[in-house]
């Protein structure tokens, strides 16, 4: 496949930013291709800077839910942006969003905006820590909640990719405040609270575990995090920067039917746009200023055009009871099939998946944390990429990282998408036997 503009551009790039990229994951150094640079989205497509056209299950890490350049969100941006980029002040979008968040999240009752999932998930942290007065919280290993120095210990996804458990630059006083157990191992995180009496603020976890791949919560786990969060006086928050919106119409936490005490949102909520929020019960958020003591601010927090596409790609969601239900039974018939292919070919293959998120890993066993994802076969990963980007599938270029449908995605992108995996499964299988 020729990469001759993509090359040339990641070249140019390693001139003025590090690596050539600005997110590392984005590197593709772990696979055998160069990253193509994107020159255009559309629908369930994209098209790079050497004219490659690909079908896209990627979605900009997921929130792209309704495709590439939905025309609703389309006409949104540019309605408010005609009005004005940015005002660093109150605006009636601000208010609207914040209300169909509200709405969908039961759990929710006040919430704040933020610029990124990072922001979100570092401000629910300190909420947590200001209404308990305690210092410690609870991560799990190989879970992601952004580059918050305190997250970023035993973290997955990026880091796992690139072989980094955690970072240099990182204080060993913050590293001693973050206290991590095994995902899906109810019994460490008991133990942790009993190692550290009075001393947890809060447990925060994604309720399907998307750095990982997919991994789900096994049955009970989601409320015994609760359980136990309750008897010991800490905050439970569900991190759905990642599950939002993709696991049903009232995330991860409807679904399982578990209630955190705060929740972070991520991309999804400003149709793909640089947004996040955080939210929860209100005698906590409460406590957030201007209202209370716990200070959290930022210039562009609720941004005229993200709140404005962000809105529209919620409307058009829940314009129609169905569309969770398409989305579920696409990866379904995208999952099924997969496997299906990977069988034929005699390759240890199985899919993960919760609503419209999913991960293929290469392996016979389920996976239930991150130590059982690192035993994947993570060759046949990197030769399966790139036998699908040369066929015109583009997924994200880490074992460690979850595939998202779109509403844009129908019967003819799955149809090509299978067709492809067969001739892809075919060369991880030749390539197997030759090690």
């Amino acid at each position: 496949m020729d990469q001759t503009k993509s090359r040339d551009l990641l070249d140019r790039a390693r001139q003025t930013i590090p690596g050539g990229v600005n997110s590392p994951v984005r590197a593709f150094t772990s696979v055998e291709s160069a990253p193509p640079f994107i020159v255009r989205g559309d629908g369930a497509y994209l098209e790079d800077a050497d004219g490659h056209r690909y079908i896209d299950y990627v979605g900009s890490w997921g929130p792209l839910i309704l495709g590439h350049a939905h025309p609703r969100v389309l006409a949104a941006i540019t309605e408010a942006a005609g009005r004005g980029t940015s005002f660093g002040a109150p605006t009636e979008g601000e208010v609207a969003l914040a209300e169909k968040v509200c709405e969908v999240f039961p759990s929710v009752e006040m919430v704040r905006l933020v610029n990124s999932g990072t922001e979100a998930t570092m401000s629910a942290v300190r909420v947590a820590r200001g209404v308990t007065g305690r210092d410690k919280f609870v991560k799990f290993v190989g879970c992601y909640h952004g580059h918050g120095d305190g997250f970023l210990i035993e973290a997955g996804s990026g880091l796992a990719t690139h072989g980094v458990p955690s970072s240099p630059g990182v204080p060993a006083s913050t590293a001693a405040d973050t206290l991590t157990a095994p995902y899906n191992d109810l019994q460490a995180t008991r133990a942790l609270f009993d190692q550290n009496p009075e001393g947890i603020a809060a447990v925060i976890v994604e309720p399907v575990a998307g750095n990982m791949g997919c991994v789900p919560p096994r049955e009970g786990y989601l409320e015994g995090l609760r359980a136990l969060c309750t008897e010991r006086g800490a905050v439970l928050i569900f991190d759905e920067v990642m599950s939002g919106f993709r696991c049903g119409p009232q995330s991860a936490q409807g679904r399982f039917g578990v209630t955190p005490d705060l929740t972070t949102f991520g991309k999804v909520i400003g149709g793909g746009l640089p947004v996040g929020a955080y939210g929860g019960k209100a005698e906590f958020m409460s406590q957030v200023s201007p209202a209370g003591p716990i200070y959290q601010a930022g210039t562009l927090s609720g941004n005229p055009i993200a709140v404005a596409a962000g809105l529209a790609v919620l409307e058009e969601l829940y314009s129609d009871p169905s569309n969770f239900d398409r989305l579920e039974t696409g990866m379904d018939e995208l999952a099924t099939g997969l496997e299906a292919a990977a069988a034929a070919a005699g390759v240890a293959y199985h899919v993960q998946r919760v609503g419209s998120m999913g991960c293929g890993y290469f392996s016979e066993e389920w996976v239930y944390d991150f130590d059982d994802a690192r035993r994947c076969d993570a060759d046949a990963f990197h030769t399966f990429h790139t036998a699908m980007l040369e066929r015109g599938v583009y997924l994200a270029p880490s074992p460690f990282e979850a595939f998202f449908l779109s509403l844009a995605h129908g019967p003819e992108e799955i149809s090509h998408t299978l067709t492809a995996a067969k001739e892809a499964f075919a060369a991880v299988a030749a390539k197997t036997a030759t090690r």
